[in-house]
């Protein structure tokens, strides 16, 4: 588990939206253009106001299966798109080549529908947002 500093900035709920300054692993990434810095929804569960500053608890396994959802499985399921063309093609339904290009694609895009709903679900899922430990 990552423990981050930050800034709390708002609080609504059980929650508070955090300012966290850009560690080395969000600065390679890249996901997140712009300032040196990054707002995160964090579990407000110990009390934590506007203004002060907090510890955040990243969990590792959050990170990991975020990586893998949008790296990974978008590219394997195009290898899965250019298989399903190829067998395709083998039935009889058009030219090889064109089959494993369009499979690949069509593979690809529907990884981005289903990267799009795990968004959505990672988002509304409170295990999936990081925790506030303490207060500094």
């Amino acid at each position: 588990m990552k423990i981050e500093q930050g800034l709390v900035l708002e609080t609504t709920g059980g929650f508070a939206e955090v300012k966290v300054g850009r560690h080395s692993d969000c600065t390679s990434c890249g996901a997140c253009p712009g300032s040196n810095h990054v707002i995160v929804t964090a579990n407000n569960k110990i009390g934590a106001k506007s203004g002060q500053r907090v510890e955040i608890e990243v969990k590792e396994v959050n990170v990991l299966t975020g990586a893998f959802t949008v790296f990974v499985c978008p590219l394997l399921a195009a290898v899965v798109g250019v298989f399903a063309g190829r067998m395709a093609a083998f039935e009889g339904f058009g030219a090889v080549m064109t089959l494993q290009v369009a499979g690949g694609i069509a593979g690809f895009l529907l990884s981005l529908i289903l990267v799009k709903r795990f968004d959505r679900f990672a988002a509304g899922s409170e295990k999936s947002k990081p925790d506030i430990v303490r207060i500094l």
